[in-house]
């Protein structure tokens, strides 16, 4: 493992369908790469139509690796907590299913400690107006999805799920959260 690599840091996060965050985060100033995937579950190996039964305990999540140096573990969370509702179990919007509950799989004490302190934050601010039901979960394995599943947003921009959900998504995540945007990655609406 190089220098570089040793200072990187992973984030595995699921708030909803892996479609919506994957672009944003894509997006996000300090961060390296996004890959979608399937965590916190039993199932080993699991595919898409395994994950879409539901009864798999895994959730779609993005695995972000990031350089500390240019964002924090509180930023990223401060970036997820803005682009989903955490206060719903087992949903977004239209996507309903445990696959699409908000969950942060914490790979060190620090992360852990972070989120839950990013969590009683928010509470305490009124951020979402109810109790926020993310997990907060330690990481154990995660396995990738497909690969029709990456960069789909890239690939398919005009599919009508990318028009609907992800371009609004997009669109939030820019007017709130500008100072993180990496500008070559996020193109204006």
């Amino acid at each position: 493992m190089s220098v570089n690599e040793q200072l990187r840091e992973q984030a595995t996060l699921g708030g909803g369908c892996f479609w919506c965050l994957e672009p944003v985060f894509e997006a996000v100033e300090g961060v390296e790469s996004v890959v979608v995937g399937y965590a916190g579950g039993s199932t080993e190996n699991p595919s898409y139509a395994d994950i879409g039964r539901g009864n798999t305990g895994h959730a779609e999540v993005v695995q972000v690796t990031f350089d500390p140096a240019s964002i924090s573990f509180d930023e990223i969370l401060e970036v997820f907590f803005g682009i989903h509702d955490p206060t719903t179990t087992d949903r977004q919007g239209a996507d309903v299913g445990p696959q699409y509950r908000s969950i942060v799989l914490y790979h060190t004490p620090e992360q852990k400690e972070t989120s839950e302190s990013v969590i009683r934050r928010l509470e305490a601010e009124g951020v979402w107006g109810g109790l926020i039901v993310t997990e907060v979960r330690p990481f154990e394995v995660f396995y990738e999805a497909e690969e029709y599943h990456q960069d789909y947003y890239e690939k398919n921009p005009n599919a009508g799920y990318c028009l609907a959900v992800i371009n609004p998504k997009m669109s939030h995540f820019r007017k709130h959260f500008a100072k993180r945007i990496k500008y070559s990655a996020a193109p204006a609406d």
